[in-house]
């Protein structure tokens, strides 16, 4: 799963970074392909941990700046939030909040940390990360693995990355679905102070009983009482944290509807469409292709572009509209935003198309 390790050029020369500084970012497409290959041959955890560590240590140096870089400075206003660019990265990458300075240097305009627990929990047993080359997809059952939300707290900080911080928060994995709310409580009250947006997690398929969240009773009183905790804190702290919730692709149309009244009588301040599926339809055959867990990537693609358009006819227009799914090229971004989205987040494509991705993403044609 491993992302990238390093840069297409390592002399040092001015650049939009500041005066000087590795182009990170700046890696080509065939010097990616040939790297991936290597970091493929490892298994896929270890290659996440491998890339991340040699970014950071990029990231790092003395001379670079945490600056958005001036290519990628496309201002777009969403949620009453400035965002530099409307191309964000996607919960899961970064669960602890470890990495947030060396993700900026590759463009983001927003990046997106966690699912965060209140208490650390380990997540399920390995192997629970699986790579499908042929149909440029991942599966993982990883389970909300995580330091836990005091960890992450501490690490965002002292962040210097100056694009939007939205946090991911969940429930811990042994806490009953009827309590939830509680988890949720704590989540939200602990990463306020520096989140810009926070996401509510109830669609990850890794998290027994998890998406019995999406019920619309249930739904309900999760939604009303974090927003109830949202206005108290705004109140007291006279800074609003938008709230978003993130959703599976594998809602029908009765789901969606219901679930849009919610939201909309609730006055959400943003969907995130969606999550990772739990179908199989287009992996079928193919190596792990039948192991448990969400498949994310190319794959899904096309059911989260749909759940997208329908949730974007049935909700207030008001409601931000953040697109997850299968994005890898500009075409698929420009159809997340024909489909109504007003941001549009990657992850999976990232590791099959490399550091250049962003950039790539926000050329202008």
């Amino acid at each position: 799963m491993g992302i990238f390790l390093f840069a297409k050029e390592s002399v040092l020369k001015p650049n939009s970074y500041g005066q000087h500084g590795l182009l990170i970012r700046g890696t080509s497409r065939f010097m990616y392909a040939s790297l991936r290959s290597l970091l493929f041959q490892l298994p896929p955890e270890v290659a996440h941990r491998v890339s991340l560590l040699g970014l950071k240590a990029i990231s790092s140096l003395p001379f670079q700046s945490h600056k958005i870089p001036s290519w990628a400075v496309q201002p777009t206003q969403v949620m009453g939030l400035t965002f530099p660019n409307a191309i964000g990265l996607a919960a899961g990458l970064d669960k602890n909040g470890d990495y947030v300075d060396a993700f900026g240097h590759l463009g983001f305009g927003f990046i997106e940390v966690g699912t965060v627990t209140p208490r650390a929990q380990p997540g399920n047993d390995k192997p629970r990360l699986f790579r499908l080359p042929k149909a440029q997809a991942l599966i993982n059952r990883m389970g909300f693995n995580n330091a836990g939300v005091d960890h992450l707290v501490a690490e965002l900080k002292h962040r210097k990355y100056d694009g939007v911080l939205g946090i991911n928060i969940g429930k811990n994995f042994d806490t009953p679905v009827d309590n939830a709310v509680q988890d949720y409580l704590i989540g939200l009250q602990k990463v306020y102070p520096v989140a810009d947006y926070i996401s509510i997690n109830i669609s990850s398929p890794n998290t027994p009983g998890l998406r019995d969240l999406q019920q619309v009773d249930r739904l309900e009183s999760l939604v009303s009482r974090l927003k109830r905790e949202q206005k108290k804190l705004a109140d007291e702290t006279a800074r609003y944290v938008p709230l978003v919730v993130k959703v599976a692709p594998d809602l029908n149309d009765k789901e969606v509807r219901d679930m849009a009244e919610v939201f909309n009588s609730v006055n959400i301040d943003g969907l995130i469409a969606t999550n990772t599926t739990s179908s199989r339809v287009d992996v079928e055959g193919l190596k792990h292709g039948q192991e448990k867990g969400g498949l994310s990537g190319k794959p899904v693609f096309s059911q989260s572009t749909k759940v997208l358009r329908k949730f974007r006819k049935a909700l207030n227009s008001d409601i931000a509209l953040i697109a997850a799914g299968g994005v890898f090229y500009r075409s698929d971004m420009r159809a997340k935003l024909d489909a109504g989205a007003d941001l549009v987040q990657v992850y999976t494509g990232l590791i099959y198309q490399g550091p250049g991705m962003v950039k790539t993403l926000l050329k202008k044609e």
